[in-house]
């Protein structure tokens, strides 16, 4: 009974009011109209930021493994050192140095903030803050596969892109996929990097919730913050049946 009146207490309840609100809200049609935008903008986010920090954790995995050395080791941890670290910092050590650089191309070519000013930078920032998750995923797939297996291929005259291309991915087509599972909620629910980088016409989910509960407007707030945790839960789903077919 413990258990399941924790679990009814933390998770149930707090699922149950927002669904009650977002009744409400519907009913008396309350939604905001920038929803629509919102729910777009997180998923696109999402999507392409799955493509992005999964397609690095890939490479530095795999060339830490093809390419064992002290100084990659130490840029591997550099590289993942962000998750460790606040969202709001994150942005600031992203806008800082892609601001140097915009104002330097802008002087030189008139283009204007191309990297601030757009959603360059927010990738930069989920790339930082989420490639850890992406990493020890993707490192512990290819953990897995025995390294005879590069042996044999690079002895079939196969070079390292085609070894990674075609034994590598699919062997740990898991790993990647739990990894994307992991980017893709993460950046759902991104506030403090999201709101501090989001170029003009932005806004996401988790910044409507922001918006909403900042003016006290609960009801307003319900729908996109319901739909964070639907999506979130879709992903802890898959993951919890992934882990359990492997063990």
């Amino acid at each position: 009974a413990g258990p399941g009146l924790l679990l009814a207490l933390v998770v149930v309840a707090p699922v149950a009011q927002l669904a009650v609100w977002t009744a409400q809200s519907v009913s008396a049609g309350l939604l905001a109209p920038e929803f629509g935008t919102a729910a777009r903008n997180s998923l696109l986010l999402a999507a392409m930021s799955i493509a992005l920090v999964v397609g690095v954790a890939l490479v530095l995995a795999y060339g830490r493994r093809a390419s064992p050395s002290t100084a990659g080791s130490r840029a591997v941890r550099v590289a993942t050192i962000g998750y460790g670290l606040p969202g709001s910092v994150v942005a600031v050590a992203v806008v800082v140095p892609l601001g140097w650089l915009d104002h330097r191309l802008d002087d030189a070519t008139g283009v204007g903030l191309l990297l601030t000013g757009t959603v360059i930078a927010l990738f930069a920032a989920y790339a930082l803050r989420f490639l850890a998750l992406a990493f020890q995923s993707v490192d512990a797939g290819l953990e897995r596969v025995p390294r005879s297996l590069d042996d044999a291929a690079r002895g079939l005259g196969s070079d390292r892109l085609d070894v990674l291309a075609r034994v590598h991915v699919p062997l740990i087509s898991g790993a990647l996929l739990t990894a994307a599972l992991l980017v893709f909620t993460e950046v759902m629910k991104e506030l403090p990097a999201t709101l501090l980088l989001r170029p003009l016409g932005g806004d996401t989910l988790a910044v409507a919730v922001w918006q909403a509960t900042t003016e006290s407007l609960y009801r307003t707030a319900a729908l996109p913050a319901l739909l964070i945790v639907l999506v979130g839960l879709g992903p802890v789903a898959l993951l919890i049946r992934l882990s359990r077919r492997v063990a």
